[in-house]
């Protein structure tokens, strides 16, 4: 979030405060969702940042999404998206709340019978799934897609890419073709909240190895 903030010009230096605010606020629930957006504040015109009042912090807490549990055990189907991520170096691997695409994205999700959806940027490479990060296996090699033009580079997948580095795996950040993921022997999402979800199916191809997934888990249970 630091480096987002400063990449995007966010002048936000308070960050002991919120670490404070995210602890309270977060005391008493045993379990839940807290998230945290930080904006730039009100007061520009037009597109100036220029008149913009102090940046703005909200917390919120919710429910964690009971489904996850049940996506753990049975894995989930997987579709192509029709709508692909504008390719913008400069922005590519930040979350900011820009999100026109994955609305467009979870729209034309939610007219299909898939759980989640495999998208590719402007230029038809691989890059992520509607709201997670994507890993797949093929032998002993794993691959995720490189995040250099588009993208979110999620902290479950920096998480899962340190694991993998003291791992028998090989590791690979990679272009890749639609094709190179659906002939793989097994597919993974995550995110911070999944935090890893075995695909079971994708473009009428079933994937039943858990291995990747089995490697994982243990690590994404409390990850630090």
């Amino acid at each position: 979030m630091q480096v987002a903030c400063e990449k995007l010009r966010i002048a936000f230096s308070h960050w002991s405060t919120l670490r404070q605010e995210m602890t309270m606020l977060a005391t008493g629930h045993d379990s839940g969702v807290l998230k945290v957006i930080i904006s730039r504040g009100s007061g520009g015109r037009g597109y100036s940042a220029m008149n913009c009042q102090a940046a703005t912090r909200i917390l919120s807490v919710s429910a964690y999404p009971a489904y996850y549990s049940q996506w753990r055990k049975q894995g989930i189907t997987l579709t192509l998206s029709p709508i692909p991520l504008g390719r913008n170096p400069y922005l590519a691997g930040l979350k900011h709340l820009n999100r026109l695409e994955q609305v467009l994205i979870r729209s034309h999700l939610e007219q299909t019978d898939a759980d989640e959806a495999l998208v590719l940027d402007s230029e038809g490479w691989v890059t992520e799934c509607c709201a997670a990060n994507l890993f797949w296996r093929t032998g002993d090699i794993v691959f995720t897609p490189r995040l250099d033009q588009a993208g979110v580079n999620g902290i479950m997948r920096q998480f899962c890419l340190r694991q993998l580095a003291q791992s028998p795996f090989q590791v690979l950040e990679v272009q890749a073709r639609e094709e190179a993921v659906r002939q793989a022997d097994e597919i993974i999402i995550c995110n911070a909240l999944m935090p890893i979800i075995p695909i079971r199916a994708y473009h009428g191809t079933s994937y039943s190895s858990r291995t990747l997934f089995q490697f994982l888990a243990p690590f994404c249970e409390h990850p630090n």
